[in-house]
């Protein structure tokens, strides 16, 4: 039976069940599977029949978890990895070749950054960027070297949105690769793959997840693009752990019920910042004051809950906020149940130049808060006497 509504996906995609009859699927925590004969196995590494044979490859968990995904992003097939950046660069490392060229957004994760600046070009892979605000300077970036056009949306740590239906029509006209990271809205909030991508991926590790328990990536998209990543990780060895791949299953039937109240959290939480006199702005994509607001809108079922403001007071500003705050947490991660709280400038993207960070919006002052399952007057409640100390 096909689902069409994303709440039943998430649900009731599952694995056959075993001859125990189980309502909640089990873990299936082997290294290796058996075959039947000589002529079994024979057929099953040559893949003239579809098996399991070593949880590198597959496994019965980790493939429940890529089936969900890939239903619910609309694609056509996709890979599970032990962490975000797995799947970033096995994306990457699998479809580019020596000489070859990324013109990617500069606004993006600083580990992805790292990548396109520090290893890639040791195997003369080289990378143009283009300003999130001047998405018509792309074309002036693409060489006949160019392969991948590459975007987060919003981005990390700025909440830019970015058009995905303008790099869509970019990527179709130059016959590029589009792929974007759709960590912060996760496939409830948006499919890119709609507007044009021929990958997505996710850091499962995030919202996915949703309560900070395990690490996971996935990457979704296009079958062809698919085998060659499948092929690379295949033999290089990010997969994601059967048990990872388990939890991160179960947490999927919760992601619609959970972003509605992290979204609906974080938009009152935008709304109390905007309003803050310590505050100089607040970027979060469903205020009417996002620059992006109208495409935000377009693209986005809702805002997601990460926002972006600057206090005023710079640097020192922002250590007395962090120090000041007695619920939200101080951490590294985001998605969680519990609302948190970072400072980018010197965690996230610390190994950024100054000017680098300026240009995406990074400066000493600026708070990345993602919102969490609180009670939201118990959030602003908490955000407010830290923003008073």
């Amino acid at each position: 039976m096909e689902f069409n509504n994303f709440e039943t996906q998430a649900i009731r995609n599952q694995m056959e069940r075993s001859q125990y009859e189980e309502h909640s699927v089990p873990m299936y925590l082997t290294s290796s599977f058996v075959f039947d004969d000589a002529e079994d196995m024979r057929a099953s590494f040559s893949e003239e029949k579809e098996k399991n044979i070593y949880s590198r490859f597959t496994n019965p968990n980790t493939t429940e978890f890529i089936n969900k995904v890939v239903a619910m992003e609309g694609a056509e097939d996709g890979y599970a990895f032990a962490t975000g950046m797995a799947a970033v660069f096995s994306t990457f490392a699998a479809l580019l070749n020596s000489g070859d060229h990324i013109v990617s957004a500069r606004a993006v994760f600083g580990s992805t950054h790292t990548l396109f600046t520090k290893y890639f070009p040791k195997w003369n892979i080289s990378t143009s960027y283009f300003e999130s605000d001047d998405l018509e300077g792309i074309e002036k970036l693409i060489t006949p070297a160019t392969k991948i056009l590459y975007a987060e949306s919003p981005t990390n740590p700025g909440i830019d949105i970015l058009d995905l239906e303008y790099l869509g029509e970019i990527a179709k006209k130059h016959n590029l690769l589009l792929v974007i990271d759709n960590c912060f809205a996760t496939p409830y909030i948006q499919n890119p793959i709609k507007f044009g991508a021929h990958l997505v991926i996710h850091s499962a590790t995030k919202l996915m997840d949703g309560q900070g328990r395990v690490l996971g990536g996935v990457v979704v998209g296009e079958k062809e693009l698919i085998r060659e990543i499948y092929l690379f990780s295949r033999n290089t060895g990010p997969s994601m752990s059967p048990f990872n791949a388990w939890v991160l299953s179960k947490s999927l039937e919760t992601l619609a019920v959970r972003l509605d109240r992290h979204c609906e959290n974080a938009e009152k939480v935008a709304v109390f910042l905007e309003k803050h006199p310590k505050v100089n702005r607040v970027k979060y994509p469903f205020l009417l004051s996002h620059p992006q607001y109208e495409i935000a809108k377009k693209q986005m079922k809702l805002g997601g809950n990460i926002i972006a403001f600057e206090l005023k007071g710079g640097l020192a500003a922002g250590r007395r906020f962090l120090d000041a705050l007695k619920m939200c947490s101080l951490s590294a991660n985001l998605g969680d149940t519990r609302t948190i709280a970072t400072h980018p400038a010197s965690t996230t993207h610390s190994k950024l130049a100054e000017n680098e960070r300026l240009i995406v919006g990074i400066t000493d002052g600026l708070i990345r808060i993602s919102v969490g399952l609180e009670h939201v007057e118990d959030i602003i409640k908490d955000l407010n006497q830290a923003l008073l100390e």
